[in-house]
């Protein structure tokens, strides 16, 4: 099971090494399934021109037009593979029995029905997917949201018992932090899946986070690699490779992300508890929220806080004023932030660890708003102009740039690094 991503594809001489890739694994005699990505900037420029036809275009037609860019990339692929001889069928979300329910943009994948891909491979065929769509109830194309071909890889190759699914992209393994904004980064030869989960979610860009979730319950290994590489990358597993003595922690990874918004929810005088009713809203949207903090019972106000993506704003904010209106409830936004995350294990257990961040931070001048600790993860809001610099300070602050170097011992060692 491979799947390549948009970069992976965005040139046709990149599609024509693809395919000498795919090639050589079909020509080991194992059965092969590609997911594949729109090419490039494909998805941004289909966007693009539906704002143009018409901003307020319905969210049906634009999964349908969305949809057209990894379909144009399994043809592609599979024509390519045709030309090196290799018998090779490309097939959309429908076609591969990918299907789907929620909202048009948003969608989730609730079965995969690999009839027709077995028989497919019985025939000897490369199977060529097109990620990120599904098929409904009603027969409409639903697209997965963003990372969506990540998450159709991980189901079709649960799917068909697969137990590997390695990821193609253009960056060559899960690094310590993001090697195109810190070039002093390094490259993990293995993470556990849980840990990668919440790297996922916080903002790391290599995997999206419903893939590692459902990897992970299907204890499915993920293998992610660089097309263009020849190293082994990073393998994702349940039995990952770290041991954590009581007296030591483990920071893995420094993640950041760019894309967040602090939403807070106010009502004052209100007799009913609105928690419930904001998460409804969420709930209905599919929106993930972060971050959240909340007033107590006996408090004379209600007032809630948490964060989003900030893409997700313009679909919110709507649905929270109308659920929040009757209520009396009032909702404010504020943008320009960033959210800098640890990474590890037995962070919730090591309060030192978010002291040294908080302090790391200050006394570079970078001030920290929201907090949040678990035991995998410590994620702090930080203004978005500072938050690459935050990175910085915090790979060096737990040693990540310095091969061997404990978790637990500062590091003096700076490293310059270039903006994303």
């Amino acid at each position: 099971m491979q799947k390549y991503g948009g970069s992976s594809l965005a040139t046709l001489e990149r599609v024509h090494h693809v395919a000498r890739r795919v090639a050589a694994a079909h020509a080991t005699g194992r059965s092969v399934v590609v997911v594949v990505s729109a090419r490039g900037n494909a998805t941004d420029e289909l966007i693009r021109l539906a704002d143009e036809t018409d901003p307020r275009r319905p969210e049906r037609e634009l999964d349908q037009l969305m949809a057209s860019g990894e379909c144009a990339s399994a043809a592609l692929l599979a024509i390519a593979l045709h030309r090196l001889g290799v018998p090779a069928v490309s097939l959309a979300g429908p076609q591969s029995g990918v299907l789907a329910t929620g909202r048009y943009g948003s969608g989730v994948i609730t079965a995969v029905a690999t009839d027709r891909m077995v028989r497919l491979l019985d025939q000897g065929n490369v199977v060529v997917v097109a990620g990120f769509q599904g098929v409904n109830s009603v027969g409409d194309i639903v697209t997965l949201g963003r990372g969506g071909s990540d998450t159709t890889a991980v189901a079709v190759a649960a799917e068909l018992r697969a137990g590997q699914c390695e990821i193609y992209t253009d960056v060559d393994g899960i690094y310590t932090a993001d090697p195109r904004v810190l070039p002093g980064s390094r490259r993990l030869a293995s993470v556990d899946l849980a840990v990668m989960a919440e790297m996922a979610f916080a903002g790391a860009k290599v995997l999206h986070p419903r893939a590692v979730e459902l990897a992970a319950m299907e204890r499915l290994v993920l293998h992610v690699r660089g097309t263009f590489a020849a190293d082994d990358g990073t393998v994702i597993s349940g039995g990952g490779d770290m041991k954590v003595l009581e007296t030591r922690g483990v920071v893995v990874a420094v993640a950041h992300d760019p894309d967040v918004a602090r939403v807070l929810v106010h009502s004052r005088g209100s007799r009913k508890d609105l928690a419930s009713d904001v998460l409804a809203v969420f709930a209905r949207l599919t929106i993930p929220v972060d971050l959240v903090a909340r007033s107590g019972p006996y408090e004379d106000e209600f007032r809630m806080g948490f964060t989003v993506a900030e893409h997700h704003v313009p679909a919110l904010l709507p649905e929270l004023d109308r659920a929040l209106a009757a209520l009396g409830g009032s909702v404010a936004v504020e943008e320009n932030v960033g959210k800098l995350s640890l990474v590890g294990m037995g962070l919730l257990n090591r309060p030192e660890y978010t002291a040294r961040l908080l302090a790391a931070l200050s006394a570079a001048g970078i001030f920290t708003s929201w907090i949040s600790t678990s035991q995998l993860r410590t994620s702090v809001t930080v203004p978005r102009h500072r938050l690459l610099d935050a990175v910085h300070i915090a790979h060096r602050e737990f040693g990540l740039d310095q091969p061997g170097r404990g978790a637990d011992e500062p590091s003096t060692t700076y490293v310059e690094s270039e903006n994303r």
